[in-house]
């Protein structure tokens, strides 16, 4: 008997996650959330998980690497 052996992921494949559902206190289950900016740092930016149904903070992220370019518009 031959077993086939299921590619490891690579690393570079679990660099970063995006919830698409949390656990709201408010709610008491787990509901969609959306993310939205909370911060822009000099390190990252600093991102809020919230409810989709009741509005309330669920959690947050932050990604690390340069912000994006200020576009200023005159």
């Amino acid at each position: 008997m031959q077993t086939r052996r299921r590619p490891s992921a690579s690393p570079e494949s679990f660099e970063e996650f995006q919830a698409t559902a949390l656990y709201c206190g408010r709610c008491k289950s787990a509901q969609p959330v959306r993310e939205r900016l909370l911060l822009v740092l000099p390190d990252g930016e600093l991102r809020e998980y919230v409810c989709s149904v009741c509005g309330s903070s669920v959690g947050s992220r932050k990604l690390s690497g340069p912000p994006p370019p200020l576009v200023v518009a005159s």
